[in-house]
């Protein structure tokens, strides 16, 4: 899953005016937001579909002929809280290997 930055593309003039990410977004190559998107694990891939699920409700499909119904800002704002969990998870991620690395370095110290 990549980030497309078209999906504001009727809201632009708007949106670049005051948002310097959506403007930075823009200007990337697909591949590096590829490449990004690609950079997630496996569990964050996995807490971020539970998250989706959560707020959009699950039923299972072989019971239900599930359709969701809704505008275009709700979804802009269920895509931008899956970013945003994506972003955090990620930035948890790299902490938690920080925190294992320098706990690593204090064992080897004798500490």
């Amino acid at each position: 899953m990549v980030f497309d930055p078209n999906l504001f593309q009727s809201d632009t003039d708007e949106l670049e005016d005051i948002n310097i990410l959506l403007q930075y977004l823009k200007q990337q190559k697909p591949e590096v937001l590829e490449q990004i998107a690609q950079s997630a694990s496996p569990e964050v891939k996995q807490i971020i579909s539970q998250n989706v699920q959560g707020l959009v409700g699950m039923l299972p499909s072989e019971d239900f002929n599930v359709q969701i119904v809704t505008d275009r800002e709700n979804m802009a704002n269920l895509l931008a809280s899956a970013m945003m969990t994506g972003y955090f998870l990620r930035r948890m991620e790299q902490r938690m290997e920080l925190d294992a690395n320098l706990g690593n370095t204090n064992s080897l110290n004798g500490e």
